[in-house]
């Protein structure tokens, strides 16, 4: 049975995001809905976790001494990476200590947190369905790896980043040296080694949103939200939507290839499998052992979203994945390079039918950088994503 306790007393139960962006600020408002004390951390002050959490704390989480001086001064009941550049071997060190439960374990989130680990475990101990890859150190090695069997086109990618962050395609040999430069600044940490997987020439990717919840009889239990489609530019998601209609054929071998690969990590808490899709064939690419920016979808679709799938997973509460409504979410970007941006529009925007806007308080705004998300729902797909396309494009961000 589960405890839940009182926050800011000797009864909470404490969590520690690992990561305090949009994704990790919804997961921290499910955990307090819950009735549990909350702990942001992030690279920089003010993210957008850290402005509603119960405590705040500014680390550089790649550092190893900082982040175990920070474990064990909070003392958290569980630790949830939300983001790529953390140092996991002292996780992985304070879990086999017993000082800390690390969600999903502190090896899934070794695997995951670069993506070296996850594809080999995948296409070479799992034996799941991949493109053809190969990883390199060096541009040299990147072109030998395209000349000798990866071919053209092919995607390179640092082996750990987020958000399509120094990713590129490379068409021909004169995209090669631009790809690895390219690769090689937008790595969270810098270690230059990139993976080059061959194309798969697909017809759709998803997001399988994977939960893996305590049954009422103590057993842990695999479900499976409905699959999201998304449009991605340049490796980062600018819409999805909510069911991607699917061959009962490649559903079944996604969920296959999902349960596979998350019993296989382990532990509670929601994963966010991206395959490919062709027919009914079905390529695994990557998994997230956390709520995944594709499935911010869900704050419009489902009965419970994946933030508060996560949480009530990780808590050992039981769990719903049913679909409330199809829908769609559009990336609302910040347009140009400033601090403390104004958005005008938000209420044109919300004039569109059956829409909703989510603003993430990012203290920065990029040209490039999610600062929020219109989302729609409508019993027809093509008219939410219509209505979430238009109430983004409403929105506009200004200096402040």
């Amino acid at each position: 049975m589960t405890t839940l306790g009182t926050p800011l007393s000797p009864s909470a139960l404490r969590v520690m995001l690992l990561g305090a962006g949009e994704l990790g600020k919804e997961v921290l408002i499910a955990l307090q809905r819950l009735g549990v004390e909350t702990i942001a951390v992030d690279r920089y002050e003010n993210a957008p976790g850290q402005q509603v959490a119960h405590h705040a704390r500014t680390i550089t989480m790649s550092d190893p001494d900082q982040l175990r001086a920070l474990i064990e001064t909070e003392k958290p009941d569980l630790v949830v990476p939300e983001i790529e550049a953390i140092a996991t071997p002292v996780l992985e060190a304070l879990e086999a200590a017993g000082v800390v439960k690390v969600i999903p374990t502190a090896r899934a989130t070794r695997l995951t947190m670069d993506r070296e680990g996850i594809r080999r475990l995948a296409a070479e101990t799992l034996g799941l369905p991949t493109s053809p890859y190969q990883f390199c150190n060096a541009l040299d090695e990147l072109q030998a790896a395209i000349d000798n069997g990866i071919g053209y086109p092919c995607i390179v990618k640092p082996v750990m980043s987020s958000s399509g962050k120094g990713q590129s395609r490379i068409d021909n040999p004169s995209d090669v040296q631009k790809a690895w430069d390219y690769a090689m600044a937008g790595g969270r940490v810098s270690h230059g080694r990139v993976i080059v997987e061959g194309f798969i020439d697909f017809d759709y990717e998803i997001t399988l949103l994977t939960v893996r919840a305590r049954s009422a009889d103590g057993t842990i239990t695999t479900h499976f939200c409905e699959p999201i489609g998304h449009r991605q530019e340049a490796g980062d998601y600018v819409e999805s939507w909510q069911p991607q209609p699917m061959s009962p054929a490649a559903l079944e071998r996604a969920q296959h290839i999902a349960l596979t690969v998350t019993q296989n990590l382990g532990g509670q808490g929601l994963f966010g499998v991206e395959l490919f899709v062709k027919g009914d064939q079905v390529w695994f690419s990557e998994v997230s052992p956390r709520p995944h920016d594709t499935g911010l979808v869900t704050l419009a679709t489902q009965w419970q979203s994946e933030f508060e799938l996560h949480a009530r997973a990780i808590l050992g509460l039981p769990v719903n994945t049913a679909l409330r409504s199809p829908g769609a979410s559009a990336v609302i970007y910040g347009g140009m390079d400033a601090a403390g941006v104004v958005f005008e529009g938000v209420d044109q925007a919300l004039a569109v039918p059956q829409t909703d806007i989510r603003l993430f308080g990012k203290p920065e705004s990029f040209v490039k950088r999610r600062m929020g998300v219109a989302l729609a729902y409508d019993t027809q797909i093509d008219t939410a994503r219509e209505r979430a396309r238009l109430a983004a494009s409403r929105v506009t961000v200004k200096k402040g």
